[in-house]
């Protein structure tokens, strides 16, 4: 079923209502796409406002220094502005749903730690998080923060002159719009020289396997699926939605425009998943 709930729609309540119908009476499991933080000021990979994105794959990655430098330099302005960003109502509402109950587990899709920061404390984040990052050669970890001070050394100044110049736009997952990164020194890893990777699944690369066998562990675990805030155009995603329906388990989908998984949801909440899922807070009591 495909319903909206835009705006002021006074439809939203009812649409609502029937997804605690669906998810109410035992514990659910949610899965979260970037629709979930364009409210934190993060901006969405496919929504109407996103900017064009053309995300880097691994191979190109690891195969081109040139690649990694442009990589980098996107990053080093694009992260400081994911680690200030805040965990919004929607956040808010799935921690409320956790500490009273609600949630078998979180799988998210982002990479922004807003859930955990949020205060939700059973989550995979499934493509990874943007605050560690590790060697490629001799899997030394170290923090964003550590590497963003080695790298602020190498380049003074570099963020300042970009934003003075205005022409910094932020993109998806810590990244930035950067068009010219020609002189920007990129840092290698400290232990071996190796190539140094943040911890986060590209395009294009496998979900180590523990982390999908735990995602589908949650899906087992729960009565019910909730997606929110994602398009479902991935198949990291999609697979969840099309396992909890095999098995027989109600789906509901909130998030803005249609989705891959629209045929196998019960309820699709054509709304924003922020006043949405505050609604659904609001009608779900602890356990």
């Amino acid at each position: 079923m495909h319903s909206s709930g835009r705006g002021d729609d006074p439809r939203l309540a009812e649409l609502v209502e029937q997804a605690v119908r669906l998810l109410g009476n035992v514990p659910f499991t949610v899965l979260t796409g970037a629709g979930m933080s364009t409210d934190s000021g993060i901006p969405d990979y496919r929504g109407p406002d996103s900017p064009p994105s053309n995300p880097m794959t691994r191979q190109q990655f690891m195969g081109s220094a040139d690649f990694r430098r442009h990589y980098w330099a996107r990053n080093h302005v694009g992260w400081r502005h994911l680690r200030h960003a805040l965990p919004n109502a929607a956040h808010q509402a799935l921690a409320t749903l956790e500490r009273r109950g609600h949630l078998a587990g979180l799988i998210t899709q982002n990479v922004d730690r807003l859930h955990e920061s949020a205060g939700n404390q059973n989550v995979v984040d499934l493509h990874g998080r943007y605050d560690a990052v590790a060697c490629t050669n001799c899997w030394t970890v170290i923090t964003r923060q550590q590497l963003a001070d080695r790298l602020e050394a190498l380049n003074p100044g570099f963020i300042e002159r970009l934003e003075a110049a205005g022409k910094v736009r932020i993109a998806p997952d810590a990244d930035a719009v950067v068009e010219d990164t020609s002189g920007f020194a990129v840092a290698d890893c400290e232990v071996c020289g190796g190539i140094l990777k943040p911890d986060i699944v590209y395009f294009g690369e496998n979900v180590p396997k523990e982390r999908v066998d735990r995602a589908y562990r949650m899906v087992d675990d729960g009565g019910a699926l909730l997606v929110a805030g994602s398009s479902l155009t991935v198949m990291s995603g999609l697979r969840f939605v099309r396992k909890a329906a095999k098995d027989g388990k109600p789906v509901v989908i909130v998030n803005r425009g249609t989705t891959r998984g629209d045929d196998l949801a019960d309820l699709h909440i054509d709304a924003g998943v922020s006043e949405t899922l505050s609604l659904l807070a609001d009608l779900l009591p602890p356990r």
